[in-house]
């Protein structure tokens, strides 16, 4: 694994811990506004670069072999719904932001809201491990700079993430900052971990490449419309999170255009 990997792969870990240092900042209670913001900012990107990043090459690479395009972007797609829709169903689950409402089991709040990040980490990080198994082999649908947009969209988008993590815990789990903290930078531990063991399989890897692409897109969508959406547009209901929405996707998408 040459250098340039290995960095590329670290940088949405670097996101999580940075997002999840908010909490040395904060004096009392997470404010409403900036967590709706937080939320739709992280659904642009990830819509973005679902699009982008994974989609589109998926798309390419199918042309480039003489397949039918659009047949492994939307197999994959539908997948990685299916599979982010299947782990929430027979896992403990609660959304983002820790409602009592979201749970199944009778497991610690914390653990709870810990297990639904880290659980819509594995893709992010997967997606991250395609990409630069592509660049490895020489994919030409995929460049260097276009794999580390990718990585530098999910690092963006897991920063408000990692916050949205360890400030709750902080201001309703009654945490000390350095505990929640950890508890926030945990949580994307498993993004270069699947990663490194996508990059390890890449032999097995290539010849499915588009269909991976677009699981890990499938999978992200999920997120966005499962669990950073509804807790945007949650009571009490403002704008605030439409715009970050708006900001988010522009900026992923000028990054990826502009890098790939």
């Amino acid at each position: 694994m040459n250098q340039n990997i290995f960095l590329g792969i670290l940088i949405p870990f670097v996101g999580t811990t940075l997002g999840s240092a908010m909490v040395f900042f904060m004096r009392k209670e997470m404010n409403t506004n900036l967590q709706k913001a937080l939320l739709g900012f992280a659904s642009g990107v990830m819509i973005a670069a679902s699009v982008w990043s994974l989609l589109l090459p998926a798309i390419d690479m199918s042309q480039e072999k003489g397949g039918i395009a659009w047949a492994p972007a939307a197999v994959g797609f539908l997948f990685g719904m299916a599979f982010l829709l299947l782990l929430d169903t027979v896992t403990p689950h609660m959304h983002l932001t820790g409602n009592e409402e979201g749970v199944k089991t009778h497991l610690k709040k914390t653990t709870m809201l810990v297990l639904a990040v880290t659980l819509h980490n594995i893709p992010e990080g997967m997606a991250v491990g395609v990409t630069f198994a592509g660049v490895a082999t020489g994919n030409s649908a995929i460049s260097l700079a276009g794999a580390f947009a990718l990585s530098m969209g999910i690092a963006i988008q897991n920063f408000p993430e990692g916050a949205i993590i360890s400030m709750p815990l902080r201001s309703d789990g009654g945490m000390s900052k350095s505990r929640a903290f950890i508890y926030g930078t945990l949580s994307g531990i498993v993004e270069p971990i699947a990663a490194v063991i996508t990059i390890l399989l890449t032999s097995l890897v290539v010849p499915i490449l588009p269909y991976l692409l677009s699981f890990a897109a499938g999978a992200m969508i999920y997120v966005v419309v499962e669990e950073l959406i509804p807790e945007a547009q949650a009571e009490p209901h403002t704008n605030i999170s439409t715009i970050g929405v708006a900001i988010g996707f522009t900026l992923m998408m000028i990054l990826d255009i502009a890098l790939g």
